[in-house]
């Protein structure tokens, strides 16, 4: 686990700070600044800075221990936070990307292939938003198409094929909603991916590490174990979406996000998720190589638990995990 340290994610200058975050980000300032008079005039002013470092770190704890489910969702969508090919470039060794669906095109919203985590031989499969203009628009942004859910399939029965385990990392608004995706059917791709993780018969581990949004995330997320990271969000639909249909209005995001209840704590509460990932203080966008070794840790423990398991058992449990989830939704 790599400590956090005075705030090594990021370079500080560049950081973003979202809305709540007003405070420390002066504080910041204060210390981006006192670094400089350090570096040019040569001046001695590390008890200034530790002490400033000191209340910064006072103010995240105090911040992020009362986050509401509308902030929890900002920090989800923190443009800094890490993202699937993060995670293989840290977690993943010898990966090699598999790509295509075998019937249409290539979806780079998800990407896929085989490696090795820590020792054993994984398939991984995920949705990639991207960290620039320019990976954002390879990606779409996460939203995959029919395409890309037909090419999760693929990689799942290749991996059944192979007796390899199954982790799936779940980063995405929801499913590409344009007329192209309707047209090639968007709603079936999902229903088929959602059938072949219930079907597989190697454990299938997953882990919702920024926004899980409606089927386009449980697509992939229909596993033996559902980890999810402290600040991230899971529901039906985005708060914006949800807004939008009750009240005609975006403007009351905040309103459907309490509604929703999307945070981790929520639905492990309600039994939706098995496990929530602890992040780093202030969130996983500041401190990112410790957040992806904190979710390494626990893909770990989860794999290590099912794989003795025969895969006629671990389907069965697979397939009554969420019938009985969604029995408890009537009761």
């Amino acid at each position: 686990m790599v400590s956090l340290g005075p705030l090594e994610a990021t370079n500080q200058d560049a950081m973003n700070f979202l809305d709540f975050e007003k405070p420390i980000a002066e504080l910041e300032g204060k210390i981006a600044d006192l670094r400089h008079l350090s570096d040019d005039d040569g001046i001695n002013i590390a008890d200034e800075v530790a002490r400033l470092q000191a209340k910064v770190e006072k103010q995240l704890k105090a911040t992020y221990a009362k986050l509401t489910p509308w902030q929890k969702t900002q920090v989800a969508r923190h443009p800094d936070r890490p993202h699937c090919l993060d995670y293989v470039r840290q977690l993943i060794e010898d990966f090699e990307p598999l790509a295509g669906d075998r019937t249409f095109a290539e979806d780079h919203a998800i990407v896929g292939g085989v490696g090795r985590f820590r020792g054993r031989s994984v398939m991984v499969i995920g949705q990639e938003k991207g960290h620039d203009t320019e990976t954002r628009v390879k990606h779409n942004f996460g939203m995959a198409m029919p395409d890309g859910y037909r090419k999760a399939r693929r990689l799942m029965r290749m991996a059944d094929r192979f007796r390899l385990p199954v982790v799936t990392l779940v980063d995405t608004a929801g499913a590409y909603p344009g007329v192209a995706a309707e047209e090639r059917g968007q709603a079936e791709a999902i229903a088929r991916a959602i059938e072949t993780c219930l079907d597989i018969r190697v454990p299938l581990v997953s882990c919702i590490i920024g926004e899980g949004g409606s089927g386009g995330a449980i697509a992939l997320a229909s596993a033996n174990s559902v980890l999810m990271l402290e600040h991230s969000i899971y529901s039906v639909i985005s708060p914006e979406g949800c807004a939008g249909i009750l009240w005609r209005s975006g403007d009351q995001a905040q309103a459907a996000a309490e509604a929703l209840k999307l945070t981790a704590q929520d639905l492990h509460r309600l039994k939706v998720i098995d496990e929530i990932v602890p992040e780093p203080l202030g969130g996983a966008h500041r401190s990112r190589k410790a957040a992806i070794e904190s979710v390494g840790d626990a893909l770990e423990r989860h794999l290590s638990k099912l794989i003795p398991t025969e895969g006629g058992v671990l389907r069965a449990r697979r397939r009554d995990k969420f019938i009985e989830m969604g029995r408890n939704g009537l009761e």
